[in-house]
This record gives C-alpha cells, sequence and structure tokens, in this order.
C-alpha cells in the first residue's frame, strides 16, 4: 500500500497524504488535486475503489428550462467549456413542456453517475414550491449548485445576477430620456427573479421620478417569457399611456416591440423598449435593442467553480455535521446596461447626449 502511495504520489505530483485523502474521500482537497489523483491511478493502471468509481466518471449534470430562450444555450455553453476545461463532460438535461419533471431529471442524472448536478432557473426560483427535494438530494450525497434564484433554507451555492440593480440601470437610463410613465413586463410574480426585479423597478422609479411603490402597481404587467408574452404585456402597457417598456427578458422585448408597431407606433421615437439579457444577436434586430447584459459568462464560470468545490469536499454533506454546517451563500453579479437604438428621449423631449454604450456592445 505505502508503494503505491509512493507512486501515485510521484505520478501526480502531490503529498501522500493528499493521495491518501482522496481516496478516502475525504474533504479538504481541490478538484483539480483530486483529478488529478485519480488520472495518476488510471495512468499507473491501478483500479479506482468503487466508491470513487461511482463519482469519477468525470460527468456532471446541467438541468436548465427551455432553450427557445437563447440565454439559455448561451449560459450552457458558458458552463459546458469551462467543465470540460476542467476534464468534466457535462449532460444537458432540458425541461419541455409536458417533458419530464426536474425531480425527474435529477433522478436520472443520479442515476447515470454524475459527480454533481447545477440546475438553472429551477424549482429553486419558484417561491411556492417545496424546497426538501434538495435536503434529500444533499442528503444522498450529490454536489449540486443552484443559478438564477435563491432561496434561504436551501443549503447549497446560489449564482445570480443582480435583478434589483439590473432594473434600476433600465430606469436611470429611460429617466434622463425624459420618460416619466414606465411600464415593467415580466414573469409570474412567484418567482424570485421576478420579485427582485420589481423591488428594483420601484426603487429607480422612486428615486430617479418620485413615484411611490404603490403608485408602480398599474406600470407592472406580469406574462410569460416569451415572444407573445411580452407582446401582450407591452400592449397592455401602451394602452395605460407608458412611453417606455422594460422587460425581464430580450425575448419579451422583441414582443413589444411588435405591439408597438401593432398601434402605429415607431420604435425608439414614440416609444422606447429595454430588454434583459443580451441575448446572442439581440445587436442585430431591428432595431438593435438596447438591453441590460447579464453576467453570463461570470455567472457560468463561478457556478462550475462553486461546484467543483463542492465535488472536492470543501464542505461535509453527511447528515451528522449538516445541523452545524455553516449556511452557504449567494454569489451575486452585477448586471451592465448596454445601449443601442431602441431607446430615445421622450416624446416631446428635446433629444439630449447620447449615453455612452458599454463596451462590447
Amino acid at each position: 500500500m505505502t508503494a503505491r502511495l509512493a507512486d501515485i504520489a510521484a505520478q501526480a505530483g502531490v503529498s501522500e497524504a493528499t493521495v491518501s485523502r482522496v481516496l478516502n474521500e475525504k474533504p479538504g482537497v481541490a478538484a483539480a488535486t483530486r483529478a488529478s489523483v485519480l488520472a495518476a491511478l488510471d495512468a499507473l493502471g491501478y483500479e479506482r475503489p468503487l466508491r470513487l468509481r461511482r463519482r469519477g466518471t468525470g460527468l456532471v449534470g446541467l438541468i436548465t428550462p427551455e432553450l427557445e430562450n437563447p440565454i439559455f444555450p448561451a449560459l450552457a455553453q458558458v458552463i459546458g467549456q469551462a467543465l470540460t476545461r476542467q476534464g468534466y463532460a457535462p449532460v444537458l438535461a432540458t425541461q419541455t413542456p409536458g417533458g419530464p419533471t426536474e425531480d425527474e431529471l435529477t433522478e436520472m442524472l443520479v442515476d447515470r453517475g454524475v459527480a454533481g448536478i447545477i440546475v438553472v432557473s429551477g424549482l429553486h426560483a419558484d417561491t411556492t414550491a417545496d424546497v426538501r427535494r434538495y435536503a434529500r438530494l444533499r442528503a444522498a450525497g450529490m454536489p449540486f449548485v443552484l443559478v438564477d434564484g435563491y432561496a434561504p433554507q436551501v443549503r447549497a451555492p446560489f449564482i445570480s445576477p443582480d435583478d434589483r440593480a439590473a432594473m434600476e440601470l433600465a430606469v436611470t437610463h429611460l429617466a434622463a430620456l425624459g420618460h416619466h410613465r414606465i411600464g415593467l413586463a415580466l414573469g409570474p410574480a412567484r418567482f424570485v427573479p421576478v420579485q427582485r426585479k420589481i423591488e428594483g423597478f420601484q426603487r429607480g422609479m422612486r428615486q430617479r421620478l418620485g413615484v411611490a411603490p404603490e403608485a408602480c402597481a398599474e406600470l407592472i404587467e406580469h406574462s410569460l417569457y416569451t415572444l407573445e408574452g411580452g407582446r401582450a404585456a407591452g400592449g397592455a402597457l401602451l394602452e395605460r399611456g407608458c412611453t417606455a417598456v422594460v422587460c425581464a427578458s430580450d425575448t419579451m422585448a422583441l414582443g413589444a416591440v411588435r405591439a408597438a408597431r401593432e398601434r402605429g407606433l415607431r420604435v425608439p421615437r414614440d416609444v422606447s423598449v429595454i430588454g434583459f439579457d443580451d441575448s446572442p444577436l439581440i445587436a442585430f434586430t431591428d432595431p438593435p435593442l438596447t438591453t441590460v447584459r447579464k453576467p453570463v459568462r461570470a455567472m457560468g464560470q463561478a457556478a462550475v467553480r462553486a461546484l467543483l468545490e463542492e465535488i472536492g469536499g470543501a464542505h461535509s454533506a453527511n447528515a451528522a455535521s449538516a445541523a452545524s454546517a455553516p449556511l452557504y451563500s449567494e454569489f451575486v453579479f452585477l448586471p451592465e446596461l448596454v445601449v443601442r437604438e431602441s431607446t430615445a428621449s421622450a416624446p416631446g423631449v428635446s433629444p439630449a447626449a447620447p449615453t455612452r454604450p458599454a463596451q462590447g456592445a
């Protein structure tokens, strides 16, 4: 055994104590170091212990909503590339209407022997969902990271954009262009990102335009994160006299542009529209869309780093230590306003000096 430890340690370039910790699945070993030790095992022809074979497949599950929204494939690509650089292969499991549920996809991935799971915009974002499913997943020893959404009672790393700051950026931009009647089109109210966007919108309206939160109620319209959802919500806000509409996704924003044109309104001369995400190709729409850029690359890379720390045993997952373990953090990433051609001065307001576009827009 000593000779074998020495051989593996020399091959991996680590200490024998580190090899021992990896073979016995002890915490405190970085994911990259753990991977090096396992690679050394394989290179020297040693058979991995059964418990390491179960989680040593190099697969990581990625559960996303439907891929019609371009931001989800973009995020999946970033996560996939980051995983590949660390020697893991992503297994994409996509939720579709009438298809497998998040629980069923999770079970499928666990049965495939994945080393960990990243869940994007899952039930952790739904304030009405039973989050005990995540406690059961942790009790089973499966490392996981949750993206887009937050449930304080769930012990897991969370990765989120700053939705409040995003809406404040949008309102500040439109207020500077002379807009006073600004509408907000977004998804169902039960979701955490939606609630945070409303909070940011209300704060921006109060600070920039003196509009009280209760007066914002008629300026907020809930719908679906689709082209038709944006068209319906945008149309309702235009009927209420809004000269600008902020949307919770770029897809919704394109629907709002369509709603304006159906009413004979021009974008941005008569109505300004702002999206959210900065999805691929959104700079080439007609007109090119002003949007709040979601920090997809930073979020995807952070999700992978957090998962690798979980896989590496940075946090104990056994039931005995769960009660005394510290709460996990939510890592929040700042968005960026990208000014293009779908926003302009409010009707009747003299054009101001243009806002400087974000770099890379």
